[in-house]
Parts: structure tokens; sequence; C-alpha cells
């Protein structure tokens, strides 16, 4: 399985932005998915899970009300909407596959990653 997001950008606080990640390759729809991010000289953190039925969703609490994790199982692509973006939302974003059915806040718990797309919010 090939992750690979995209959409990331430089923005200005207070926009918005949508990140995209395609899995290709054997790829399950029956695996819940998630977005971490990692900000330089930090370590990479929980953002937001989906289960593979998209009807759980957990998010950090940092972004929590901000951004919205969905998926759409028909073109294996998952999407993270940032709105209100922050400085402190700058890192790179990195999409992943779940061992299961559904999604935890655990790097532990996914098996297939992406390379990141970055994410730049100024001030």
């Amino acid at each position: 399985v090939q992750l690979q997001a995209s959409g990331g950008g430089l923005v200005q606080t207070g926009a918005s932005l949508r990140l995209s990640c395609t899995a290709s390759g054997r790829t399950s729809s029956n695996n819940g998915m998630g977005w971490f991010r990692q900000a330089p000289g930090k370590e990479r953190e929980f953002v937001a899970a989906i289960s593979w039925r998209g009807a759980n969703t957990d998010y950090a609490d940092a972004v929590k009300g901000r951004f919205t994790i969905s998926r759409d199982t028909a073109k294996n692509t998952l999407y993270l909407q940032m709105n209100s973006l922050k400085p402190e939302d700058t890192a790179v974003y990195y999409c992943a596959t779940s061992l299961t059915s559904t999604a935890g806040r655990a790097r532990n718990t996914y098996r297939y990653w992406g390379k990141g797309t970055l994410v730049t919010v100024s001030s």
C-alpha cells in the first residue's frame, strides 16, 4: 500500500486548507485511517482519526472544532479539512492506515504511512 498526501502549502493565520491522501496498491477500505503531524524539533503527534466506515472520528484537543477528517472509500482517499489555521499548526502532515478497522491515537497502531505534506501558517 502506498499513501500520497497532498494539499499542503503556505497560508496566513485564519486561512483554510484541505489535505488529501490517496491510497494505491493493495488497498483495503476496511481499515481505519489517521492524520499525524510533526513540527520542527518535535515528535510526530496525533491529529485526527476515522474508522473504516467513517462512523467514528477522533481529534486531538488542539484541532477539535477546527479540523474535520473524512474519507471517500470509493476513491481510496482520506481528507483533512483544516479551518482557522494557526501558526502552531505548522508541520509536516502525514496520513496513515490503521492496523484495524478502528483508528486510535498511538503511532504504533498504524501500518502504512505516507511521505507527508508541509503546511506552513504565517502570523
